[in-house]
């Protein structure tokens, strides 16, 4: 199965903590969408999604997955409670494949959001990663963000981050 990522599950670490199976298997970009963080999550912080949006274009990754970890994936991304499974059709560098995004559900955008510090560093290190376009990578970090009150939470994302071979400063994640 092919699945579009185009949020912090572009950092391979982090999907592969969800989906084991997950291969990266092109960078690809979805044509007539932006890429918001106005999807309100279970923290009150600001996630990614897709919008339909003329003339704009979202990068992010197709992977495959087994279908023996699409459960699991559902499970964090909350599939049927805040994100909801959609087909997309992608073009990758040599063709147009058929994949699988999760699209927020209306009831939880949230154009006043903001994304945490350390979820903002997992997609920017995601994007970077994979190589996608310097255009995209300065769109992202354009995004402004705020610090997460949970000590914990900034903790295991900067260790995740530094894992991954993209640290981030203590001073960034605890400010």
């Amino acid at each position: 199965m092919y699945y579009f990522g185009y949020g912090s599950n572009m950092l391979l670490s982090r999907l592969r903590r969800r989906v084991p199976s997950a291969e990266p298997a092109m960078n690809a970009k979805l044509p007539e969408h932006t890429l918001r963080f106005h999807k309100r999550s279970r923290d009150g912080s600001g996630k990614c999604n897709i919008v339909s949006a003329p003339s704009e274009t979202v990068h992010g990754v197709v992977f495959e997955v087994s279908p023996a970890d699409l459960d699991a994936l559902d499970e964090a991304e909350q599939q049927g409670r805040r994100y909801r499974r959609q087909s997309v059709t992608v073009q990758g560098t040599t063709e147009a494949v058929e994949a699988f995004a999760y699209v927020a559900d209306p009831f939880y955008v949230d154009d006043a959001l903001h994304p945490y510090e350390w979820y903002h560093a997992l997609v920017l290190a995601g994007a970077r990663q994979h190589g996608l376009p310097d255009s995209h990578i300065a769109a992202i970090k354009a995004v402004s963000t705020i610090p997460d009150p949970s000590r914990e939470r900034r903790r295991s994302h900067r260790i995740l981050l530094e894992e991954a071979g993209y640290p981030l400063s203590k001073s960034q994640l605890d400010a």
